[in-house]
């Protein structure tokens, strides 16, 4: 059930080699459904105007389009990337290691680690006097990270190959320390950021990710 490293198969670099990427052979309308649910729930913390939510979920998700953007990029170079996912596991394949499920899990991922902060987020555990401890957000990024990168392990057993890990020295540790950490360390401390910086992080986050994607994707980068 649960698979801790690639395995450096030749079947596993099959299935890499068989990705049909942007191709809408699967395509059904549960992608439609999908961006609903996605635009309902990034709506109604607008209209409740609870911006922290917003900045922790569009941190969040636009760190994950830098990531998706470099594995292609890997994968264009070295032949293949750290991670993939199968053609038989979703409807729409976006980039080469990123499907649309997957890509509006993470739209909301932000959201959902912010919202499960402690209401003072200044909170410190393992303080004494007041004094040292560790913050709550670094904490709680830790969890998501760690709890991210297990149910990755377990989505890379499945019989459909949902995800694939094809180098052997790439698995849970590495996707924990590299990926999920850097993930939900930006939902957590961008929205305390102090205003100005944090405009210019998310519009500097978003330009790059915008700039790559209209330059890699016509050249066939990506």
């Amino acid at each position: 059930m649960f698979v801790f490293w690639g395995d450096g198969s030749a079947s596993s670099r099959a299935l890499v080699d068989a990705i049909r990427v942007r191709s809408t052979e699967n395509f059904n309308w549960t992608f439609i459904f999908i961006l609903a649910v996605v635009f309902y729930v990034y709506w109604s913390e607008i209209n409740k105007k609870n911006y922290e939510a917003i900045y922790a979920g569009l941190a969040l998700y636009g760190v994950h389009w830098l990531y998706e953007i470099a594995n292609a990029v890997i994968g264009h170079v070295a032949g293949y990337p750290l991670w993939s996912v199968s053609n038989a596991s979703t409807t729409f394949i976006l980039l080469i290691g990123v499907c649309w499920e997957l890509s509006m899990m993470f739209s909301l991922a932000g959201i959902i680690s912010f919202k499960m902060l402690p209401h003072d987020r200044s909170k410190r555990y393992f303080a004494k006097n007041g004094k040292g401890g560790v913050s709550c957000k670094l904490v709680g990024a830790l969890e998501m990270a760690l709890l991210f990168a297990l149910f990755e392990s377990i989505l890379a057993g499945t019989s459909n190959h949902s995800f694939i890990w094809v180098y052997k020295w790439w698995g849970v540790l590495p996707v924990f320390i590299t990926t999920y950490v850097p993930f939900f360390l930006a939902s957590n401390y961008v929205p305390d950021m102090e205003p100005k910086k944090r405009k210019a992080f998310l519009i500097g986050l978003w330009g790059l990710v915008a700039l790559l994607l209209v330059i890699l994707i016509p050249a066939g980068v990506i």
